[in-house]
């Protein structure tokens, strides 16, 4: 008999409608895996059981009387960025360690409007800054399949508490990798979604353009359903993308079509290797990507490295405008000292400039690279790393070369603004797994989605499951 647990989204909605299964008994089950397997994975900062089980009482209400929407009842968790109004957000900071927010971010109400079940608030690194996951509120997040590991950030908690069953399905936000890189270390599917999809509102903003929120999911057709969920604007929104006029679970069920595929496997910056794991799972997804009949091209990366500097310019200016009190700036961590340090060396002419080439150079990119439909490189140059590895030099700059050793290649999708996906195709001879990134062109998220769902038919991987999580 199939575990709670071990079905999607979409499976333990079916069950609750069917009613073979309450709200309150769904969300009972996943509060018992958090508590058993939470604090090994480091995946949770704070856990809303009570609350939960109050919100599921009142699901089972609705299911009852036939007026529930179709997640009605389905656990789910928030990125500890992400507002969450009377539940506590400390944005992965000691300092924030008791913050509670008065409102609710446009996401987060979006799916509770869908019927999900928040169980609580999943890991990030303060303030999301890093491509791993730690803080000094709980410490690490390792991926469920090698605790030696970490999960990978700024999503690690989300994306681990996915892969382990803890809940169906999360919540995550991309900067810079920061859904995809979680979804390639944890083995799951992660969705960064087009520039301007998802809303940063009421509070947020996207003024660099970079970042927005995701799903973080086991199977395609939930990270679907949940971009379903999120993609609606909010009145103010800067850059915002109407409502997609066909469903992205619409999407998941049409035939991409034969499709131009470019691929390549060189990082963009020079003094960054793809690993022998990374190349391997490339490859394979070449061959698979040529096998359902779409054309496979080589090319050479087209984004050149002169964008990582001016990236540095915007991503510090962003920590250095955090309202963080001037005496309180020793008490944050290393790396993100080392980033407010950048940040406020930055003029307003330097990162006006920066914004502007990151803008026309990422423009070009995409006008050369029209004659194709995807793009397909490695998620990471490197398999999950242990958690020391990031931090071991004690030297913040070492720290960030390491983490650019390790992303390569994620962050030119933030920059270009196009939705990117990372699938788990691959796991090492030692049984860590490996993502491959699949990126379409701007706006045109239901197209990839129908690949991906193409793709997850011909070489599903749902069967793998993670070792169970142990002290």
């Amino acid at each position: 008999m199939t575990e709670l647990h071990d079905l999607d989204a979409h499976g333990q909605a079916e069950l609750l409608r069917r009613r073979e299964v309450s709200s309150v008994e769904l969300v009972r089950h996943h509060l018992d895996r958090i508590d058993r397997y939470a604090e090994p994975l480091g995946a949770f900062i704070t856990v809303t059981a009570e609350q939960a089980l109050e919100r599921a009482e009142a699901a089972d209400a609705r299911l009852a009387a036939g007026d529930a929407p179709t997640f009605c009842g389905v656990p789910t968790a928030f990125k500890d960025l992400t507002s969450t109004v009377g539940v506590r957000t400390t944005m992965g900071s000691a300092l924030m360690r008791e913050n509670v927010p008065v409102v609710d971010a446009y996401v987060v109400t979006l799916m509770q409007q869908a019927g999900f079940i928040s169980l609580g608030k999943t890991n990030t690194p303060e303030f999301g800054l890093s491509s791993y996951t730690d803080n000094d509120v709980i410490g690490p997040t390792a991926t469920p399949w090698d605790l030696t590991r970490n999960a990978g950030g700024s999503s690690g908690g989300a994306a681990a508490a996915v892969a382990a069953r803890l809940v169906p399905l999360a919540e995550g936000s991309d900067g810079g990798g920061s859904i995809r890189i979680p979804a390639s270390c944890c083995g799951i599917v992660g969705f960064k979604p087009s520039r301007g999809r998802v809303s940063a509102g009421p509070l947020g903003s996207d003024w660099s353009g970079l970042a927005g929120d995701g799903p973080l999911a086991r199977t395609v057709r939930d990270a679907a359903a949940l971009l379903d969920v999120m993609a609606h604007p909010m009145p103010g929104d800067f850059r915002p993308l109407p409502d997609p006029p066909v469903p992205f679970t619409d999407w998941i069920r049409r035939e991409p079509g034969r499709l131009r595929v470019a691929r390549w496997s060189t990082p963009y910056l020079p003094f960054a290797e793809t690993s022998p794991e990374s190349l391997a799972a490339w490859e394979s997804a070449s061959r698979l990507l040529e096998s359902l009949g779409h054309e496979v091209v080589d090319v050479d990366n087209p984004f050149p490295a002169e964008l990582e500097p001016q990236f540095n310019v915007v991503w510090s200016s962003g920590m250095a405008a955090a309202p963080v009190p001037e005496e309180a700036v020793p008490l944050l961590r290393q790396n993100t000292r080392y980033w407010f340090a950048r940040g406020k060396e930055a003029t307003g002419v330097e990162l006006a400039r920066a914004i502007q080439f990151l803008e026309a150079t990422c423009r070009d990119v995409v006008t050369r690279m029209q004659d194709f439909d995807v793009w397909l490189t490695p998620t990471l140059a490197l398999p999950p790393q242990p958690h020391a590895w990031f931090t071991e030099s004690g030297d913040p700059a070492e720290d960030h070369r390491r983490e650019l050793l390790f992303t390569p290649f994620t962050a030119v999708y933030n920059m270009a603004g196009v939705p990117a996906a990372s699938l788990p195709l691959h796991w090492t001879d030692g049984g860590l797994p490996i993502g491959v990134m699949l990126a379409g062109r701007p706006g045109e998220d239901g197209p990839l989605f129908s690949l991906l769902a193409q793709v997850e038919a011909a070489a599903p991987w749902t069967e793998r499951v993670p070792p169970t999580p142990s002290t």
